[in-house]
């Protein structure tokens, strides 16, 4: 074999691996709920390094036409499979849970998932469950805290919540 051939050959092989990287499939994210914007989640997603056009794919199922929809679409989720579904709500979070105990589920805006059986606990959700909570029980002391810290004359504070809406 000759000098030049040689070194053509062990380029090549070389390059091999990066020819098979860079076909890999995109990270496939699944994305149900309620969400009017979900353009923040993607921002975060660019934040961490993942870009539409390079390494990572969007499938959106939305339940603003019927709220029954949901079941059906964590379930097609889970039979595509996508990489991770990202649920923005209670019922999308509980319905992405009931189709699958393999993928991971990121529950955005859940009002109380210990409440709603999405995880065990929030320092450890156990499962495949893990996310944001807007008002678990076991925040609100610190929450209050903090406002009575910010300011320091509230002497009565209000909260509203309808828990059939989280």
């Amino acid at each position: 074999m000759r000098r030049r051939d040689f070194i053509i050959a062990l380029s090549s092989a070389a390059a091999w691996p990066l020819a098979v990287r860079a076909e890999r499939p995109p990270f496939l994210v699944g994305m149900i709920g309620d969400s009017r914007d979900w353009r923040h989640f993607r921002d975060g997603m660019r934040d961490l390094g993942y870009s539409e056009s390079q390494n990572v794919k969007y499938e959106l199922r939305t339940d603003e036409i019927e709220p029954a929809r949901l079941a059906e679409a964590a379930k097609e989720f889970a039979s595509i499979p996508v990489d991770v579904i990202a649920a923005f709500g209670t019922p999308a979070s509980q319905a992405a849970q009931a189709a699958t105990q393999t993928i991971p589920i990121v529950m955005v805006a859940v009002g109380d998932p210990i409440r709603a059986g999405l995880v065990a606990s929030l320092a450890r959700p156990g499962r495949n469950v893990t996310g944001t909570s807007l008002l678990g029980p076991d925040v609100a002391p610190k929450r209050l805290q903090i406002l009575k810290q910010v300011i320091p004359s509230a002497v009565r504070v209000a909260l509203l919540f309808n828990p059939n809406k989280t």
